[in-house]
């Protein structure tokens, strides 16, 4: 989940060695605006085929919110 979650991010960020761990703090250490957060919560919905409320999106701090959120969906 991790690799796709990257590649996914990847595509928001200008850095080509971008490795992502569950502890970054997404919009803080990836460098998104809140854009690109929606944009990528949008690609993360499509890619696991959850739908993730808006209530939800303010609780992801970090890659592991995210994760956990798509597990327990």
């Amino acid at each position: 989940m991790l690799e796709i979650l990257q590649e996914i991010i990847r595509r928001y960020t200008d850095d080509v060695d971008f490795s992502l761990s569950e502890n970054m703090v997404l919009q803080n250490d990836l460098g998104i605006n809140s854009y690109e957060f929606v944009q990528i919560i949008c690609e993360i919905e499509d890619e696991f085929g959850v739908e993730i409320p808006d209530r939800a999106i303010g609780r992801f701090k970090t890659v592991k919110d995210v994760m956990s959120y798509i597990s327990n969906y």
